[in-house]
């Protein structure tokens, strides 16, 4: 049956991604028996080095490269020590300002930073909740200006007493190197009560280093870190983080497009927490400019008994910025918070000066509410203390600036590894309608869409994430008549689903439609429609089929369509 063979393709293609992303490292295995792998400590990674894919490399204690350039191969992989023998607190990989870094993965071979007991060829061995903060993480120092009380810091997670690890300076051009098809997993270890290091560090980074295809998944602190700088960033994932998904401070004033989070439903904090300078009056204060993110939080019925912040967006501390074009939704609380403080600095001057902005972004599916302001049924969280705890100011800028409350009809939300995660907006997502803003410069990639992904999934292929079989392609096949703008068959929403889901599809003039919903091996297992529909719009509920994966199917004259949902 026609159903069958999309399923099996499907399957397939799931089965083909996988083996793509281990097959280098299974095939080196069979030439050479098993990689060798080469312990590195601090005083073993001295000057100008390159590590090789045809090698496994054990971080053994926080490992320093103070001069030169390291480069790492494609298909590396490189691991943390959970106990270092050195005596240091955890494994890191630290590129200091006389240094830089030049890992440079593929789509089809990544770079992967993970755990020492992280069997790379079995993907459920380590758990995206109960493992994380199983090592360090990767952090580089740069020499670009920063928010701070002296023109140099020292990074978080490491002693004051290690100097190599200081950062700042004059150079916002400064270049700490290339990192591209990274993935940085199971992190963060924990140096002290509420001291980690993050996933990947960007201290005092300047705007001549390249941050693309980079994912942090599983990290007890924050995924992305920024500290001051200059560096912009492309294609970003953070996923199933204790902390922030994306956190800056100390004056970053970079770029970012095309950025992914997606909150853990048992610990996280803000997707979005944004800081100024510190002390907050210091300049320059932090005033990034991002488009094009999706930011999915840890769900509306998460319990929020674990969770913290849990907002959208929190901007404190003198925070300024711009979101624009981006999608936020399935938070447990709020949307957004700006900070407003009855004296002194604070980011409400920002909304208000024009240096604050969220313009033209979808905001849908919110505990705390379904409106534009405070209180109950309201989206926005006011400062504990607020001068104006109605936030009325925000609520004239979110307003003034398109920001539309409606559902981004993202194909699929899934926090669960049943390949139900699919975060492209369906074809009748108005994602794919409503105004974008324009882009500031040519540094930007032109879209069609609202958020971080249009027709292209591309966190597939060199993700833990997919590896893990968290993502899924919902949208299966398809086959209409060229020039037949009137039919339409919606992504069933929610999906994956517990008891009832909703499909909408549309006819472009009176037809018979049938419509109907199939196991994974074709055999019908329900009739939704079976009749004559006049042109229009129509909406089916389904609820409570058994677990498990399913294909629906409409066929309406010349036109027929298939697509996946999927039952937890």
């Amino acid at each position: 049956m026609v159903l069958l063979c999309l399923s099996n393709i499907h399957k397939n293609n799931q089965t083909m991604k996988h083996f793509t992303f281990l097959s280098f490292f299974l095939f080196c295995a069979f030439l050479t028996g098993a990689q060798h792998v080469v312990t590195v400590t601090d005083a073993d990674l001295n000057g100008t080095t390159t590590w090789t894919s045809d090698n496994e490399y054990l971080l053994d204690g926080f490992v320093f490269l103070e001069e030169g350039t390291l480069t790492i191969e494609a298909g590396t992989v490189i691991k943390g020590k959970e106990t270092p023998t050195t005596g240091d607190n955890a494994s890191a990989l630290i590129i200091t300002t006389g240094a830089k870094i030049h890992a440079v993965g593929t789509a089809d071979h990544p770079i992967v930073f993970t755990a020492e007991d992280d069997d790379l060829s079995d993907p459920a061995d380590l758990d995206v909740k109960l493992d994380r903060g199983l090592w360090g993480g990767v952090l580089l120092l740069g020499k670009a200006v920063l928010g701070f009380n002296d023109k140099e810091a020292q990074v978080e997670g490491i002693e004051s007493s290690e100097t190599r690890a200081r950062f700042g300076g004059t150079d916002d051009s400064h270049n700490c190197g290339t990192v591209k098809y990274v993935s940085i997993r199971h992190g963060g270890a924990e140096l002290s009560v509420d001291n980690e290091i993050n996933g990947l560090t960007l201290a005092g980074v300047g705007s001549e280093t390249v941050i693309e295809h980079v994912e942090v998944i599983a990290n007890e602190d924050d995924g992305f870190e920024w500290f001051g700088g200059t560096v912009s960033c492309k294609w970003l994932i953070s996923a199933f983080n204790k902390d922030d998904a994306f956190d800056y401070d100390y004056g970053w004033r970079g770029k970012g497009q095309f950025w992914f989070a997606i909150l853990a439903d048992d610990l996280a904090d803000n997707a979005g927490e944004h800081d100024g300078a510190k002390d907050d009056d210091k300049t320059p204060w932090s005033n990034p400019v991002i488009y094009n993110a999706t930011y999915i939080g840890s769900g509306v019925n998460a319990d929020a008994a674990d969770l913290k912040n849990s907002t959208a967006l929190h901007f404190r501390d003198n925070a300024a910025g711009t979101y624009a074009n981006s999608v936020f939704t399935d938070f447990k609380n709020h949307a957004v918070e700006v900070e407003d403080l009855a004296s002194g600095v604070d980011s409400r001057q920002h909304i208000e000066n024009g240096e604050l902005v969220l313009k033209n972004n979808i905001w849908y599916g919110f505990g705390a509410g379904s409106e534009w302001k405070t209180g109950s049924n309201g989206m926005i969280r006011a400062t504990g203390g607020a001068e104006d705890p109605t936030a009325q100011f925000l609520v004239t800028h979110l307003t003034a600036n398109s920001n539309a409350v409606e559902d981004p009809m993202l194909r699929g939300i899934s926090r669960e590894t049943d390949q139900g995660l699919d975060p492209r907006p369906d074809s009748n997502s108005p994602a794919w309608t409503l105004t974008r803003a324009q882009l500031p410069d040519n540094w930007f990639n032109q879209t069609d869409y609202l958020g971080a992904f249009g027709t292209e999934l591309w966190i597939t292929g060199w993700t833990a994430l997919d590896e893990y079989g968290y993502i899924g392609d919902l949208s299966v096949g398809s086959k209409d008549v060229p020039g037949s703008k009137g039919f339409h068959l919606g992504q069933n929403y929610p999906n994956p689903f517990n008891e009832t889901t909703t499909i909408e599809y549309s006819v472009d003039s009176k037809t018979f439609v049938h419509l109907s919903v199939c196991d994974i091996t074709g055999k019908v297992v329900k009739t939704l429609v079976n009749e004559t529909k006049p042109k229009g719009t129509y909406k089916v509920r389904l609820s409570n089929p058994e677990r498990g994966i399913y294909l629906y199917q409409i066929v309406a004259g010349p036109h027929k369509e298939v697509k996946k949902m999927i039952v937890k």
